[in-house]
């Protein structure tokens, strides 16, 4: 999508559901694809309650989410070079990542601990994302131990992908990322609109297995909600005033990129949010 208001072109494919699934149990099927738009913005935590307040005319909470939203867990992988990182550090047109996402509490994950295994890609404006549900052993048994799991035939081409990309490119985990979100999906003409607000941001270098018992830093200031904006075609013209009258501007941050440069994997770009407590530890 251009950036500042203007209207986007139509993606190939329309997402499967306007409440995207905020929990992995909920799937009634393994295997998931869509393509969207996506902005993102940096909101102070002063403005949440006002954004909440205008959001309530147009979107309804996440009916999964609750109040408090859940939280999310996601393990990144890369290569040595760090060439997922690189390419959107550089802007590619194409570009992709690998991740093992988990939603809710990651003191409770076990071998059987649903979880998604994804793989993210940019096609020019457009983010497509597909994934497949597996146990948590499965997943670490294809990315970690690259090795092919049971499944059905309908899932044997993307898991076949998801192991030559680990097993062709040597990746490994690099970063992990952790925050709580509030999702709010759209009505009635905002039918496919998905509104996102991502509060304590924060990641680790280490001890990347999702339930391991290990520490957190912040990776954005404690102070700062990341707003994203995910719509099949358009963003709606309340939503752009609503995000100019607050001030806020569109970011090109991305969680994956702040956790690579907070821990000193790579050198930080023009795009790195400065943490004002480099050392502030959440768990």
């Amino acid at each position: 999508m251009r950036l500042r208001w203007r209207r986007a072109e139509k993606p190939r494919e329309p997402e499967q559901h306007p409440d995207e699934p905020g929990h992995s149990l909920r799937a009634p099927s393994r295997l998931h694809a869509f393509n969207r738009y996506e902005i993102k913005y940096l909101v102070p935590q002063s403005a949440a309650p006002a954004l909440r307040d205008a959001f309530a005319a147009h979107l309804d909470r996440d009916s999964h989410a609750g109040e408090r939203g859940y939280p999310v867990w996601s393990v990144y992988y890369d290569t040595r070079q760090l060439r997922f990182y690189w390419e959107k550090i550089e802007g590619l047109k194409f570009r992709r990542k690998i991740r093992v996402r988990h939603y809710g509490d990651r003191t409770t994950i076990s071998d059987e601990t649903p979880v998604y295994v994804e793989i993210k890609q940019r096609v020019n404006r457009v983010t497509q994302k597909r994934r497949v549900t597996l146990p948590y052993a499965q997943a670490r048994e294809l990315c970690d131990a690259r090795r092919m799991i049971d499944h059905s035939p309908r899932e044997g081409a993307f898991l076949q992908e998801i192991l030559g990309l680990v097993s062709g490119l040597d990746l490994r985990p690099v970063a992990m990322t952790g925050y709580q979100r509030e999702a709010f999906v759209g009505r009635g003409a905002d039918l496919g609109l998905r509104v996102t607000l991502d509060h304590r941001v924060r990641g680790r270098d280490r001890d990347l297995e999702l339930g391991a018992e290990a520490e957190n830093r912040l990776i954005v200031p404690a102070g700062l909600a990341v707003l994203e904006v995910k719509a099949n075609d358009r963003v709606p013209y309340w939503m752009t005033d609503l995000t100019a009258r607050h001030g806020l501007g569109v970011i090109r941050m991305s969680k994956y990129c702040q956790a690579v440069e907070a821990f000193g994997r790579a050198p930080r770009s023009v795009f790195h949010v400065p943490v004002d407590e480099p050392h502030a530890v959440e768990v």
